[in-house]
């Protein structure tokens, strides 16, 4: 699929409380953030989570890691209010406000980096390099994991995942890439161990260790 032209509609609100809303009724979606959990080492000591939205995904590895310390960054105001209120009375969460169109800021190193459903809405060529920022702020060892959509090699492919996923049409501010240039991305950045872990259709988690 070809890349979508859309802008980015995440500074409304309403967009934000739309996704929000339905968040839970994404068919597949707890399988790919378990083995997302399932990846994150056992001694992790601090975990960023790009994107971070209302804290979904930072819940569930939180949960799973309870002596790790979290970073939650997103740039969202709807998303940091929630996610703000969410984690008040953790200690070990803390929330950054920013937009990772834009070079990461200096929030030190860690032993994970995670997202979900956030990186495709990012131009191609800034994925590419958000990677590349990613590698440079990962400990040695350090894990990559991104839970995220990928376009289908076909067209019809795509109709089919439309359909089984219950959409009518294509978020405006997607741009989908296929997994396998991602893949290469992290291969030619120096990520080892580079695979995708999980896949649904359009639904693919990816990653590698540095």
């Amino acid at each position: 699929m070809s890349q979508h032209a859309g802008a980015n509609l995440w500074e409304s609100p309403e967009h934000a409380r739309e996704y929000l809303n339905r968040v839970d009724s994404i068919p597949r979606r707890g399988e790919g953030e378990a083995t997302v959990v399932e990846f994150i080492p056992e001694n992790a000591k601090r975990i960023l989570d790009l994107g971070t939205g209302a804290g979904r995904l930072l819940a569930l590895v939180k949960e799973a890691r309870p002596h790790a310390h979290f970073v939650g960054l997103d740039f969202s105001q709807t998303m940091l209010g929630e996610i703000r209120k969410r984690f008040a009375s953790h200690p070990n969460v803390a929330v950054v406000e920013h937009n990772f169109e834009h070079a990461l800021p200096l929030i030190g190193t860690f032993d994970a980096v995670i997202s979900s459903f956030a990186i495709h809405h990012l131009r191609h060529e800034r994925k590419r390099s958000l990677y590349g920022d990613i590698y440079e702020i990962l400990n040695p060892g350090g894990r990559f994991y991104d839970l995220d959509l990928v376009s289908s090699p076909t067209a019809k492919l795509h109709a089919d995942f439309m359909k089984a996923t219950h959409r009518e049409k294509e978020d405006p501010e997607n741009k989908l890439l296929d997994l396998q240039t991602q893949l290469k991305w992290l291969l030619e950045i120096g990520f080892t161990d580079v695979d995708c872990h999980w896949k649904w259709r359009e639904f693919a988690l990816l990653g590698g260790v540095k």
